[in-house]
C-alpha cells in the first residue's frame, strides 16, 4: 500500500514539481485533488482515492493517464 506524503514535504532524491503546478494537478477520471505518496519500491505516486488509482511519476513528470495507473488496494478481502 502506498504511503501518503504531505505535499511540499521532503522528497529525497526525487524531483519535485513547482508548487503552483502541483496545485493544478487533478485526477483525469474524477477531477479530485491528488495525494502525494511513495510506493513500496520508492517510486513517487499521485493517488486518487475516489478513482482507486495510483498515477506514476516518472523522471519528475506525472503520468496522468488512467491506463498507466495502478489500482489502489483497499486491504479488504473480496
Amino acid at each position: 500500500m502506498p504511503q501518503h506524503r504531505q505535499t511540499g514535504g521532503p522528497q529525497g532524491a526525487h524531483r519535485t514539481l513547482a508548487p503552483a503546478l502541483r496545485d493544478l494537478l487533478r485526477c483525469p477520471v474524477t477531477g479530485e485533488e491528488l495525494l502525494d505518496a511513495v510506493g513500496p519500491d520508492g517510486q513517487r505516486l499521485l493517488l486518487s482515492p475516489g478513482a482507486g488509482l495510483a498515477y506514476p511519476v516518472r523522471g519528475g513528470v506525472p503520468v496522468l493517464l488512467a491506463h498507466e495507473a495502478t489500482p489502489l488496494h483497499t486491504g479488504t478481502p473480496d
